[in-house]
């Protein structure tokens, strides 16, 4: 009995001076890394979820798994957005504290127009002097409300959650503001990659041109890099290997250039419903379909010289040189795409054929410059 009381004690004393150590080291890192502590995410590594909420009404979830992030469980998130993010929460410093004349202003602004933070991270539930770490679990290891900006632009009011006194946040090195980057709207956190294929992954490539069946066309791989071509009205093509190898290659980065979601729900089916102008399917060897499917998009008279009287009786001819209205299969999202984008990927099958020769443009002796002599 008096062993047992013995350990029991010794036990307890070891569990005191631990709880001690931790206490200790707690107060030595929160004084050693100051108020930035409060705000700044050492390992980024550790961090499994994101959490920003608006007083919009705007909120959104990223969530790291295997093979990336999503946003809201359901969409991949823009790799370059989340690594920024992850950058400025990893570099982000305080400037300054909000002096105690300004910061009741500053907090009563901040109550109605603020981002909430919540940073969800893998840490040790013990963690002695940052050498010995034991008992790994996920906990929400910081909440912090991000405001408006400084007069001079250059710093973010930032408020920890249950304090009371208000910082002035940057990034060292920039010059501007970081408050634009904690969005909470959903969209803007999401993917706008289409095709991300290599060119071993794709079955075939199909381009359909509304009316024209002659210069729409199918690309199947028989082999390695070896192909056959052949147009939709049945007529092989013999067809140039290295742009077809270019234009199966094009496939491992294709992005749109924005999500339509604000177009009134009438006008979007307006669009959808009338005929299209090309609709681009990639299939995968695990028989996973891809569609791209345009439709026109009318020129804005303000961006491409054309006058209202143009528009209204040429409306039939005038379109957007540069860009279109695209329906994709994934999702069902209405979105915006560039030619300079998809202009490589919609190319007719005659542009495939050997005996294609690109158009030289005619320039006339009235547009060339004089060019003085050196």
């Amino acid at each position: 009995m008096k062993k047992k009381n013995y350990i029991s004690i010794v036990i307890i004393a070891i569990l005191i001076v631990i709880a001690g150590i931790l206490i200790g080291n707690n107060r030595y890192l929160s004084s050693l890394r100051g108020e930035a502590f409060d705000f700044t995410v050492y390992d980024t590594a550790s961090i499994t979820k994101l959490f920003f909420a608006d007083k919009s009404g705007h909120q959104v979830l990223l969530q790291r798994d295997a093979n990336g992030w999503l946003v809201d469980n359901e969409y991949s998130a823009n790799k370059s957005m989340v690594n920024e993010m992850l950058y400025t929460l990893n570099r982000m410093r305080i400037k300054m504290p909000v002096s105690v004349k300004k910061s009741d202003n500053i907090v009563t602004r901040m109550s109605s127009n603020n981002t909430k933070v919540e940073v969800y991270q893998i840490l040790p539930r013990i963690n002695l002097f940052n050498k010995v770490k034991m008992f790994y679990h996920e906990t929400r290891s910081k909440v912090f409300y991000i405001g408006g900006v400084t007069q001079d632009n250059q710093g973010t009011y930032v408020l920890k959650e249950g304090g009371d006194k208000v910082y002035i946040a940057h990034l060292p090195g920039l010059r501007g503001t970081i408050y634009p980057r904690f969005t909470a709207d959903p969209i803007e956190w999401r993917s706008h990659q289409i095709f991300a294929e290599n060119m071993d992954n794709i079955a075939s490539v199909k381009l359909e041109i509304n009316g024209d069946p002659h210069n729409s066309f199918i690309i199947n791989e028989i082999n390695r890099a070896q192909f056959t071509m052949n147009r939709l009205d049945g007529e092989p093509v013999d067809f140039s290997d290295n742009k077809v190898l270019t234009l199966m290659m094009a496939f491992k980065d294709v992005r749109f250039e924005a999500f339509l979601n604000d177009v009134d729900p009438a006008r979007r089916d307006s669009i959808i419903s009338s005929p299209f102008q090309q609709r681009l399917t990639l299939t995968t060897k695990d028989g996973k379909n891809i569609s791209v499917t345009t439709f026109r998009l009318m020129a804005n008279s303000d961006l491409y010289d054309y006058s209202d009287e143009d528009l209204e009786n040429f409306e039939h001819m005038i379109k957007d040189p540069d860009h279109q209205y695209a329906l994709l299969s994934e999702g069902n999202e209405f979105v915006l795409i560039q030619d300079f984008v998809f202009g490589k990927l919609l190319k007719p099958a005659d542009y495939y054929s050997k005996d294609y020769k690109d158009e030289i443009p005619q320039v006339y002796y009235q547009e060339l410059e004089t060019v003085e002599s050196r």
